[in-house]
């Protein structure tokens, strides 16, 4: 009885993991195409749509049936809630630095945990509160230095998306329907909105092979893994796996750029990344202590 189980929490576990490590070279890929930010938006958004279009069309031709894209009115909110979800992304990337984003964004397991508790009746634990308080502590550190560097919207768009996520995770874990389609064609919504406000004068992407390989191949199998994860994860479970573009976005960052983070920005970084593993190396040793318990 308890198999399957297993065996669903590790295919989770595994798609989630190929979701934060592929989402993980999005903003080198963005900061490489050195664009403006609304041709970087619609361009990165639009190759997403057209190659997700092409996947539908294979699969109806595999099995002869349309698989289904949008699972009803959970399906609609969580679509919009990803497409605003990319415009926010974006908005920080191009206003704060990349540690700021990331670090930041890594809010969003602890408010998955405070939406399942809210509406999916899911308490947390006293473990997880706590998580949740030290990770407040670390966020603030960063913003606190936003707001002295001047990078207060960008940092206030990161911790927006942080939020925006955590709800569209959130969604999908309440309708425990097939999401993975769902951000894909979602982001529609973004390439309409950056192609609006640049065809006037025409897209402005010095390297567009970067964004188009971003956009084409890296943002379909992070947004379908991790939108996929919450079939077999618990909210909080899937977002602690963006925690891998946390600690790797600023690696590549400093691999390619040489851009070095703030001290207040790594501090409250460090606080986050060991409150998040803290926190999961807890729930790993928990599951199995509750299956002991149930048999």
């Amino acid at each position: 009885m308890s198999l399957p189980a297993l065996s669903d929490h590790r295919k989770g576990l595994l798609l989630t993991a190929i979701g934060g490590l592929a989402l993980s070279m999005d903003i080198p890929l963005v900061r490489l195409a050195h664009g403006d930010m609304w041709s970087i938006l619609g361009t990165r958004s639009i190759t997403t749509v057209v190659v997700t279009l092409l996947v539908v069309c294979a699969i109806r031709y595999g099995r002869g049936a349309w698989p289904v894209l949008v699972p009803g009115r959970h399906g609609i909110a969580a679509g919009l809630l990803y497409g605003l979800s990319t415009l926010t992304f974006l908005l920080a990337v191009f206003h704060t630095a990349t540690a700021n984003v990331v670090f930041i964004v890594a809010f969003n397991p602890m408010f998955g945990a405070l939406l399942s508790w809210v509406f999916l009746k899911e308490r947390p634990a006293i473990a997880t509160i706590a998580t949740m308080m030290v990770m407040v502590f670390g966020v603030s550190l960063i913003v606190y230095d936003g707001l002295a560097g001047g990078h207060v919207f960008g940092d206030a768009m990161a911790l927006l998306s942080a939020f925006i996520l955590a709800s569209a995770i959130t969604i999908g874990r309440a309708s425990r329907k097939d999401m993975g389609f769902v951000p894909l064609l979602a982001a529609a919504i973004p390439a309409a909105l950056g192609f609006a406000i640049v065809m006037p004068t025409g897209l402005s992407i010095e390297n567009p092979a970067w964004i188009v390989f971003n956009g084409a191949i890296l943002m379909p199998v992070a947004f379908w893994c991790l939108a996929t994860g919450p079939r077999y994860l618990s909210a909080p479970e899937v977002g602690m796996f963006y925690l891998l573009e946390t600690i790797l976005a600023p690696i590549w960052m400093w691999m390619i750029f040489a851009e070095m983070p703030p001290t207040m920005t790594l501090i409250g970084g460090a606080i986050l990344v060991c409150a998040i593993m803290a926190h999961s190396l807890w729930m790993v040793r928990r599951k199995p202590a509750q299956q002991a318990l149930a048999h």
